[in-house]
C-alpha cells in the first residue's frame, strides 16, 4: 500500500499560482460551511463561475426530469445531459462533489464536458437533493433513481443505451459507490464500472491524511467534519456502508464491477482512497489507483488552468475507454 507520509506533501508551482491568483481574484471568503445553506451555496456558486468559462463545445446539451418515485424515497431530479460529437452508444452517470451540501451540475460542467470528450461519451449529471435540509439517504435516493431511468429518460437528448459508467467526485465519488452498493443489495443490475475521483469514503478523521493536512492547504478537516455533520443529520452513520462506504464488506466490494480510482496527494482524503485501493487488492482485484502528485482536492475543477487536471481528466477518459474495451 502507498503510505501517505511516503508521498510529497509539496504543490506544484501550478498548483501554488492558481493558489495565488485565485486568492487575489476573489478576496477573503468566509468558510462556507459556516455560513447559512444559501449563503454558502451562493458563495460557492460565485467561486467556481470562474472554473467554467471557455467550455469545450457540445454537440448537444440538454435538460431533462427523472420522476418522483414514492417506494425508493426519491425526489423529482433536474439531469444536465452533455453529448459530444461523434459518439457511440453508453453513458457516464457523474455525481457532483461539493460535501453533500454545496454544488451543481453548473458548477462542474466543464469537467465534465472535458471527461466526456475524453471518455468518447455523454455525461449526465443529476441535481440531486443536498444537505443540511435533506439529510442521507436523501441525495443517494435521487442518483439511485437516476440510474435506473438513465437511458430512459435521456434518450431524447442523444443518449444511447449501451455501457454505463458511474462516477463522481469527492462527496459525488461517495454517491456513485455508494448507489452501486445500493443496487447490488437490492439484487439489480450494476454498472459497467466505475470512475471515483478523490471520495470521500469513511466518516474517520484521525486517517494519516487528515493528520498531515488537518489544516488544508484547501479542503481542511474542520470542513469535512460539517460537511459529514450535514449529511448525516444527527444519526450514526459511521457503520452505514451506504453512507460510509468503507463499511461494506469484503464480499461486497469483491462484487463490484472495475474500477478507476484517482486521488489527490495533498487531500485530507487521500486515505479514504488509498484504503479502499488496499482493500480492493487484498481481494485479488487490480482496479487502477492514480495519485496526482502536486495537487489540492479538487483540483478537476480547475482544467482551464492546470495542467494537472487536464492530463488527470485524460488518463481517466483512457481509463474509461480500456474498462469499456473502446479504442
Amino acid at each position: 500500500m502507498i503510505d501517505v507520509v511516503e508521498l510529497s506533501a509539496e504543490l506544484s508551482g501550478e498548483t501554488l499560482t492558481l493558489m495565488e491568483r485565485v486568492a487575489a481574484e476573489l478576496g477573503p471568503l468566509s468558510d462556507p460551511t459556516t455560513l447559512p445553506s444559501a449563503e454558502g451555496r451562493a458563495q460557492s456558486l460565485a467561486a467556481n463561475v470562474r472554473n467554467n468559462v471557455n467550455l469545450p463545445e457540445m454537440e448537444n446539451v440538454a435538460e431533462v426530469f427523472v420522476a418522483e418515485d414514492a417506494v425508493l424515497g426519491s425526489a423529482r431530479c433536474r439531469v444536465k445531459v452533455l453529448v459530444p460529437a461523434g459518439v457511440g452508444e453508453g453513458a457516464i452517470l457523474f455525481v457532483h462533489g461539493g460535501g453533500f451540501a454545496f454544488c451543481s451540475p453548473e458548477t462542474h460542467e466543464r469537467c465534465a464536458r472535458v471527461l466526456a470528450l475524453e471518455a468518447g461519451l455523454p455525461v449526465v449529471l443529476p441535481h440531486y437533493r443536498l444537505a443540511p435540509e435533506n439529510p442521507y439517504p436523501a441525495g443517494l435516493k435521487d442518483v439511485v433513481a437516476t440510474l435506473r431511468s438513465l437511458f430512459e429518460v435521456t434518450a431524447g437528448a442523444g443518449v444511447r443505451p449501451g455501457l454505463l459508467l458511474m462516477s463522481g467526485d469527492s462527496a459525488g465519488a461517495n454517491l456513485a459507490l455508494a448507489t452501486m452498493l445500493h443496487e447490488q443489495a437490492e439484487g439489480r443490475a450494476l454498472p459497467d464500472a466505475g470512475l471515483l475521483f478523490y471520495g470521500n469514503y469513511a466518516r474517520s478523521f484521525d486517517t494519516p491524511s487528515y493528520e498531515r493536512f488537518a489544516d488544508g492547504p484547501g479542503l481542511t478537516r474542520g470542513k469535512m467534519q460539517r460537511y459529514w455533520s450535514f449529511y448525516a443529520g444527527g444519526r450514526a452513520i459511521e457503520d452505514d456502508l451506504l453512507a460510509c462506504p468503507l463499511a461494506a464488506s469484503d464480499a461486497a466490494l469483491a462484487a463490484l464491477p472495475p474500477l478507476y480510482l484517482m486521488a489527490a496527494a495533498v487531500d485530507p482524503l487521500l486515505s479514504d482512497t488509498l484504503t479502499l485501493s488496499q482493500r480492493l487488492r487484498a481481494l485479488g482485484r487490480d482496479d487502477e489507483l492514480n495519485v496526482v502528485p502536486g495537487v489540492v482536492h479538487g483540483f478537476l475543477q480547475n482544467t482551464n488552468e492546470l495542467s494537472a487536471a487536464r492530463e488527470a481528466l485524460a488518463a481517466a477518459g483512457k481509463a474509461a475507454r480500456q474498462l469499456t474495451r473502446r479504442p
